[in-house]
């Protein structure tokens, strides 16, 4: 990396290879900062719950652990007892650093080791294990290290790959760091620690609200558990006396999407949102003499297609007038027939709830990707509560999604 150096350095900073930092701040690689130490090798299959000796494996780098591995409080995988690796057993203050990821982002995802006490742990597959060879580097700070933007930028520059990306040890070695002194190191460590606790309470916080949102639906969408006021039985209803399919768009080109007036809701909308987000629409070229099925205020949206039986015909409704709205053409609409009958934002929790992927999941159709025919949707029979039970029930599970959304 080449910083800048046409314009001077603010007062108090410098330029270098990394850009402008304090004057106080110097830069190393990590090959000057860090030892490599050999690594083991076993899979996932290697692992469980039994034996001595933890494995940190890179999969659970990207996907459980943020900057450390505490070893007082994180369940980490062990080997198999039948397992035994000869490699360097892990010390509090190592950086183990994944060498492999499926998208750039992840590339030079790292943690560092704290805590271990008498546990044995090693470092395994896909994995980088530094140890500090000088004091240059403080415990608490180095599990930030290759979050920094300028070594994030020199990651991203050197990872080889196209569906998975990598970075070699040869190139990790040379990496740039820009460090403070010693003492600042603690105290940013300090600081952004206290921030890690507060993002760990909110997350737990929030997996518990949606816990219990789980557990909401499965006792209102099925009538297990009744609203106040309501006692009435629920009715069978064919989705074909409910209302009528409609498909997305067809006869579209590459060269049609991003551009024209027009907008259409995207498959990721459909899937993600109970309420298709209008921010997320995208534009597309329909000329005005097209036959093309527009969406309406009110229609439900199904994605038609998943690559999981699970994720099939997840339903979003659409709660807003928009001229020249369509729909993606792996999704399909549903339009009710009589508004005044049926609460639409009800039906998309129904089919997102533990009944509804119950059906979908039955009705999936394919091997490796799964469809889901609109002739079959129309033919399903569905247990619904009166429209005024339905609006009370979508308004809970609203508000419960809206609480979560702003946690």
């Amino acid at each position: 990396m080449n910083a800048d150096t046409t314009k001077p350095a603010p007062i108090g900073y410098k330029h270098t290879e990394v850009g402008v930092i304090p004057t106080d701040w110097s830069v190393f690689s990590i090959g000057e900062l860090f030892d490599y130490l050999p690594t083991a090798s076993n899979s996932r299959a290697d692992l469980g719950h039994t034996g001595t000796v933890s494995y940190v494996h890179y999969g659970d780098i990207h996907t459980r652990f943020h900057h450390f591995i505490d070893f007082c409080s994180d369940e980490v995988p062990r080997l198999l007892a039948n397992k035994n690796v000869t490699v360097p057993r892990l010390r509090d203050g190592d950086l183990i650093v994944a060498d492999a990821s499926e998208d750039e982002a992840g590339v030079g995802k790292s943690v560092e080791i704290r805590n271990l006490g008498a546990t044995e742990a090693v470092s395994g597959l896909h994995t980088f294990l530094l140890r500090a060879k000088n004091e240059k580097t403080r415990a608490g700070y180095r599990g930030y290290l290759l979050e920094k933007t300028p070594v994030k930028i020199q990651l991203r520059r050197l990872a080889t790959g196209l569906k998975v990306f990598g970075i070699s040890k040869r190139a990790l070695r040379d990496i740039r760091i820009p460090l403070p002194p010693p003492a600042e190191q603690r105290a940013i460590a300090e600081v952004l620690s206290d921030v890690d606790g507060l993002i760990q309470s909110l997350d737990a916080l929030i997996a518990k609200k949606r816990a219990i949102k789980q557990a909401t639906m499965q006792q209102l969408l099925t009538g297990k558990t009744r609203l106040p006021g309501f006692s009435g039985a629920w009715r069978p209803k064919m989705m074909r006396q409910i209302g009528l399919t409609y498909g997305g768009l067809t006869g579209k080109s590459k060269s049609d999407f991003g551009r024209g007036t027009a907008h259409y809701v995207t498959f990721l909308n459909v899937l993600e949102h109970v309420i298709v987000d209008i921010d997320l629409l995208e534009n597309v070229f329909v000329n005005p003499s097209e036959t093309q099925n527009r969406v309406l205020n009110g229609d439900l949206l199904f994605n038609g297609t998943s690559e999981t039986p699970g994720d099939l015909a997840m339903g979003a409704v659409v709660q807003a007038d928009i001229p020249d709205l369509y729909l993606n053409s792996f999704c399909f609409g549903f339009r009710i027939y009589d508004p005044s009958s049926y609460d639409a934002q009800f039906l998309a929790y129904f089919f997102r709830g533990p009944i509804g992927r119950q059906i979908m999941y039955a009705l999936a159709q394919g091997a490796t990707r799964y469809n889901m025919s609109k002739q079959k949707f129309l033919e399903l029979e569905i247990n619904l509560p009166s429209v005024e039970e339905q609006t009370a029930i979508a308004v809970i599970l609203s508000d419960m999604d809206a609480e979560i959304a702003a946690l």
